[in-house]
């Protein structure tokens, strides 16, 4: 059992419906601080609905009813004290596609701390030691650091990808949701995204959700399976793999399933 001063995020009876249909039921996992877990399982299978709701990124949607406990970092996510503007400061996020803004680099990193900040505040010496750290922090820094007034969306995909994930890291967030981060991507990108990802795993907790069974096995510690709404299994990712303790599960890692 993980020790409550390592876990990250934490859910309870987690349940959730869209209108009639219920897409989540009785969620109840410890997501470990400062590891990278995988979410896995076949499509429609509740996977990228359990990520968004660590953001309540889900409410946006409407018609949507979440019964059951979410605590983030010792913090029941659903109290009436919540701002949704900390919580996705703290709980970052990065989608399928690349979408950065149709704004310069350097402008796509110093966004959300403007948005959150008093005008005027930042100054420009803060602004450029930001942008810097963000880009150096993603592996990005020496390829655009002549390029930074120039349009994001020039970038290649990989490099728009890792510039989504810059763009979080200023406003020092604790967890980062990564939906399909490299499903954009060619071999080479992925590779790329694969090894940041690796980089960032000591300062952040990563969620990650992959309908690609080599990344899950390559680039996660801990593996949650899926099917129908429901956790099936969690464990650390060798054991998911290699020794699966639930027949489904074996029969997803086989490929004999979804």
């Amino acid at each position: 059992m993980t020790e409550v001063a390592q876990i990250s995020i934490s859910t309870r009876g987690l349940n959730l419906w869209y209108g009639d249909f219920q897409a989540l039921k009785d969620v109840s996992v410890n997501i470990p601080r400062g590891k990278i877990t995988s979410l896995i399982g076949p499509s429609g299978c509740g996977k990228t609905t359990l990520l968004r709701c660590f953001n309540r990124i889900n409410e946006r949607y409407g018609n949507v009813t979440t019964t059951g406990e979410i605590t983030i970092l010792g913090k029941n996510i659903y109290d009436e004290d919540v701002s949704l503007a900390e919580l996705r400061k703290t709980v970052g996020m990065v989608f399928q596609r690349p979408n950065p803004l149709p704004i310069s680099i350097y402008e796509n990193i110093v966004f959300g701390q403007r948005v959150h900040s008093r005008r005027g505040t930042i100054t420009r010496a803060a602004a450029d030691a930001m942008v810097q750290s963000a880009l150096e922090e993603v592996q990005l820094w020496k390829d655009v650091k002549d390029r930074l007034k120039k349009k994001a969306t020039f970038l290649t995909l990989e490099q728009q990808q890792k510039l989504c994930i810059a763009r979080l890291l200023p406003l020092k967030p604790r967890v980062i949701l990564m939906d399909e981060p490299c499903s954009a991507l060619d071999a080479e990108g992925t590779e790329a995204i694969e090894t940041l990802i690796e980089g960032l795993r000591e300062k952040y907790t990563i969620l990650i959700v992959t309908h690609n069974m080599a990344q899950a096995r390559r680039a996660s510690e801990e593996c949650i399976y899926m099917l129908l709404g429901e956790i099936i299994e969690h464990g650390p990712t060798t054991e998911i793999f290699l020794s699966p303790k639930n027949k489904q599960t074996e029969m997803y890692i086989e490929g004999r399933y979804g």
